[in-house]
């Protein structure tokens, strides 16, 4: 497999992760720095953006729901806003807390960049691992 195909493979695999549909883009990233290390940077920055975008897109459809009632799991969400989604890599609860972002309407430009933050620094601890 190419540099580019392996990149783009890396960047489905993050993006298919984030959303609702299960998926191990750390096991995709690991096989692409091993495969390629001199990509560490641009695969990190392809997985970021892939896993963010994924996340946005949860975020997107925790928006279309409509806010009938109040829901009292989402009182932590709500406390600490945007910065909650530094947790949005983590397994079981991060497509929650996405969904939760969108449904709470936290800022949209906000929540990206901590989702970014957290995903792109849980990313770093794998190529580090992996070098």
């Amino acid at each position: 497999m190419s540099e580019t195909v392996s990149l783009f493979s890396l960047f489905a695999s993050s993006f298919l992760a984030a959303t609702l549909l299960p998926g191990g883009s750390e096991a995709v990233l690991f096989v692409v720095l091993k495969a390629y290390p001199s990509t560490m940077w641009t695969a990190l920055g392809v997985a970021t953006l892939g896993n963010t975008l994924g996340g946005m897109v949860s975020f997107g459809m925790g928006w279309l729901v409509p806010q009938t009632r109040q829901l009292r799991h989402l009182e932590k969400v709500r406390r600490y806003g945007a910065p909650a989604l530094l947790f949005a890599w983590a397994p079981l609860i991060g497509d929650a807390l996405c969904l939760a972002a969108g449904w709470l309407r936290l800022n949209p430009w906000q929540s990206a960049l901590y989702m970014a933050i957290g995903k792109f620094a849980r990313y770093w601890v794998i190529a580090y691992v992996a070098s």
